[in-house]
């Protein structure tokens, strides 16, 4: 990923995680609460759907952000995150070779191309601008930002606790309990990893993982994921919820009708039992018999 467009400031990757964020919650969330319904399809399906969905919208949605921003310092030169000063050198000097407008005459462009390679060579081969282009991105590199421990918790404190306001609104009722907790949990993780990246002596990753990516990266990555996971925990929560109050309420009302049953049933029995006393054993015993076939079966019913 480049760092042109963030040159200007920090403000479009606000102004992108915002427009992020109401693309999710209102078009996004209704539309995976479409999928949801119950009846539409099983509930394995449903599902299977719902996370196909929100993972395919996800990756094609980061992918074009991704593309717009263009590669960042490391792509360009075709170094990895972990290579050395000679390297960047060798790398840089075969680049301006091929890309140097005097040699390409007839490309309007190779005048930008090459300064943009010219710029990248002269943050990776500084080790101090290096570092601070791989926590902070180009934005760092224009505004000689330093990592300054009380400012960068302060605005992680901004940034998560806004985020966890925003989280609790749009979970609040029971039917979202699920998927609250879901989403704090992976605001956690998520803070834990940060913190991890930024506040870590050289690159945490390594060297495999994401070779030509930096701190900075993973971090934007996993701000503009985390509306689509916060969305996900929603719609997929609510749709698994079971209202363990409302069940036990129904429960108790169907046992208070059978004991009404059983009851009733006694009462005969009892009715019938009388009338056979005065009678003698008379009359009363067809209705007594009657009564001990629906004991019985309600008795069985209730087990």
């Amino acid at each position: 990923m480049s760092d042109e467009s963030g040159s200007a400031g920090g403000g479009g990757d606000d102004l992108s995680s915002l427009s992020g964020f109401f693309f999710y919650v209102f078009i996004v969330h209704p539309a995976t609460a479409w999928i949801l319904k119950p009846g539409r399809f099983d509930r394995k399906k449903s599902i299977m759907y719902a996370i196909g969905f929100l993972a395919l919208l996800a990756a094609v949605k980061t992918g074009m952000e991704m593309q717009a921003k263009g590669p960042n310092h490391y792509s360009l030169l075709n170094v990895s995150r972990n290579s050395s000063p000679l390297d960047i050198k060798r790398a840089y000097k075969k680049l301006s070779l091929q890309l140097h407008p005097d040699k390409n005459p007839n490309d309007p462009n190779a005048s930008s191309k090459f300064d943009r390679v010219k710029k990248a060579y002269d943050v990776l081969i500084d080790m101090e601008y290096r570092e601070v282009y791989n926590k902070f991105g180009q934005d760092g590199i224009n505004s000689s930002k330093r990592f300054d421990e009380t400012q960068f918790f302060m605005e992680l404190g901004v940034f998560y606790v806004t985020w966890g306001i925003m989280a609790y609104v749009l979970t609040l009722g029971k039917r979202s309990s699920l998927g609250r907790q879901w989403t704090f949990t992976g605001l956690i993780v998520m803070l834990v990893v940060e913190i991890t990246l930024m506040t870590s002596q050289g690159s945490p990753f390594p060297s495999w993982f994401m070779p030509q990516n930096t701190e900075y990266e993973a971090v934007w990555l996993l701000h503009t994921l985390f509306p689509a996971f916060m969305n996900g925990c929603r719609s997929i929560g609510s749709y698994l919820y079971v209202d363990l109050d409302a069940q036990t309420r129904q429960l108790l009302l169907a046992l208070q009708e059978q004991n009404k049953d059983i009851l009733l049933v006694l009462r005969d029995v009892q009715i019938g039992v009388q009338n056979v006393q005065a009678t003698g054993g008379g009359g009363g015993g067809g209705r007594l018999a009657t009564a001990g076939v629906a004991t019985r079966r309600i008795l069985q019913r209730t087990l």
